[in-house]
């Protein structure tokens, strides 16, 4: 045990020095047919590396053997070596970003997972996490399954090794049957790489196409663009697709369910380049800055995101508005570990290794910070006080989503719900807390507008918004929570 700041993973959220931000669900990418394919998949995980830093593994298929490498940290820190990408041939790969929402850290608990099964080699990852996860690992043990990682997605591909079905893609439907929760799936045997998406489409996953029979799965479009793939569309939820020699082959065999798309992945998860269903990530965080200007104007002379993830919306809050959009705030992009002792006056300028007060911009100025959410307050009461000391006469907050009262269970990684101001205190008491001017959150309805639709369908919601309004599509039997009823809810 060790008292050293940032020891681990600076900005895990459990660290008091942490980001205060919602943390990224993982990210999955994969390759049929094209000879480079390790290369090209450390390239799109490498994309997608804001969806988890903690690790990344890359499996291939050269058609007689499957070849792995997976590591502690970022993709450019262990795929950056010739040697390693040649010790992964193969015409067709999978690999994995992770951040730890399920399982603890280290290199056991790195996907994607890979085993010589009774049918013949397989390898699969997962972005999302699995709500019944303690519940099934239980019944596996006690049928003599033996686990080499604490991770949700084990279960998963044990349930695969123990399926008596026919085909693969009959052994992971069956799996996946028996399993409920977010998943985004990648996966692959000897001959084909399959790509999953659950029935409510929680998490993202979209086809591409490199060339006449090479294609590409990925997280996110930003992914393929880094590779020159073409993007085809979106796998639909409940979906399951095979890429093989003879081309993209579909399926659906699971119970047609109300689509419930993360909409916070909108608001900040997704890279901002990204399409989602349709819609350009960049154009709708935008969208939602300026919704927020109709919803909360405020007297001021400038408008300020806190960076990185609050500039779009700043930028469509100051178009609305016309009022100046100026950086108040520099973000220090370079941010590494360090081993300073943490004594009590470190520990309260822990803000200033990520953000400093551009003091040209905002010394006698009013400011409208704006970002994307408050998860514990703790990074924007620092930020608040911040603006202040560099001279700002008045601070006052806007946010780009609703306030975030509930945890998440489908993949990404939420504090408790006793720990998210916004679960025990109102809006003026968290107004205080932060010592802002005056504070303001985007409405869930204003939020949905500015997705492209005209409101929020209370009866059946066009997206999984639990976070804010504590109403989980999917059971969450292992969570300890009971969940709001919905209309739509899985029984």
């Amino acid at each position: 045990m060790t008292n050293n700041l940032f020891t681990t993973n600076p900005f895990n959220s459990d660290d008091e020095f942490g980001d205060d931000k919602l943390h990224e669900e993982c990210g999955v990418f994969a390759v049929f047919g094209r000879n480079e394919a390790a290369a090209l998949t450390a390239l799109g995980l490498h994309s997608l590396q804001h969806r988890g830093t903690e690790g990344a593994g890359v499996i291939t298929n050269d058609g007689l053997n499957f070849h792995q490498h997976k590591a502690m940290g970022k993709v450019g820190d262990n795929f950056n070596s010739p040697d390693v990408i040649e010790k992964l041939p193969g015409y067709a790969a999978i690999g994995h970003n992770r951040y730890s929402t399920a399982g603890k850290k280290g290199v056991l608990n790195i996907q994607p997972f890979c085993a010589e099964l009774s049918f013949g080699n397989f390898a699969l990852a997962h972005n999302g996490n699995f709500t019944n996860a303690k519940k099934m690992r239980q019944e596996l043990v006690n049928r003599g399954c033996i686990f080499q990682s604490t991770m949700d997605t084990e279960i998963l591909f044990q349930l695969v090794a123990q399926s008596r079905a026919a085909t693969v893609p009959e052994k992971l439907a069956e799996a996946l049957k028996q399993v409920e929760g977010a998943s985004s799936i990648v996966a692959m045997d000897d001959k084909n790489v399959y790509g999953v998406r659950d029935p409510y489409g929680v998490r993202p996953l979209v086809l591409g196409k490199l060339g006449e029979s090479e294609y590409v799965l990925a997280s996110e479009t930003c992914a393929l663009d880094i590779i020159s793939a073409e993007f085809i569309r979106d796998i639909e939820p409940g979906e399951m697709v095979i890429l093989n020699e003879t081309g993209v082959h579909s399926s659906y065999p699971f119970p047609k369910q109300s689509q419930r798309f993360c909409i916070f992945e909108h608001v900040y998860f997704a890279r901002p380049d990204s399409v989602l269903d349709g819609r350009h990530v960049y154009e709708v965080r935008k969208s939602i800055g300026r919704e927020l200007a109709k919803e909360s104007p405020v007297e001021a002379d400038l408008v300020s995101p806190v960076p990185d993830s609050g500039v779009p919306a700043a930028i469509g809050y100051a178009a609305q508005t016309g009022l100046p959009f100026e950086f108040g705030i520099i973000r220090n992009h370079y941010v590494g570990r360090t081993f300073i002792e943490p004594t009590d006056h470190i520990r309260n300028l822990g803000v200033k290794l990520k953000h400093n007060a551009n003091t040209a911009s905002v010394k006698g100025k009013r400011v409208i910070l704006v970002d994307d959410s408050i998860v514990r307050g703790t990074t924007s009461k620092k930020i608040v006080q911040m603006m202040k000391d560099a001279g700002a006469t008045e601070v006052h907050m806007r946010i780009a989503s609703p306030p975030t009262t509930n945890s998440c269970f489908y993949g990404v990684d939420t504090p408790e719900q006793d720990k998210l101001m916004a679960h025990k205190h109102n809006i003026q008491e968290m107004c205080e807390m932060i010592g802002a001017d005056s504070l303001a959150f985007i409405s869930i309805d204003g939020l949905y507008r500015s997705v492209g639709e005209q409101a929020r369908n209370n009866n059946t919601p066009q997206f999984c918004d639990a976070c804010f309004t504590g109403e989980y599509p999917i059971r969450i039997q292992d969570s300890g929570i009971e969940a709001k009823a919905t209309t739509d809810k899985a029984a």
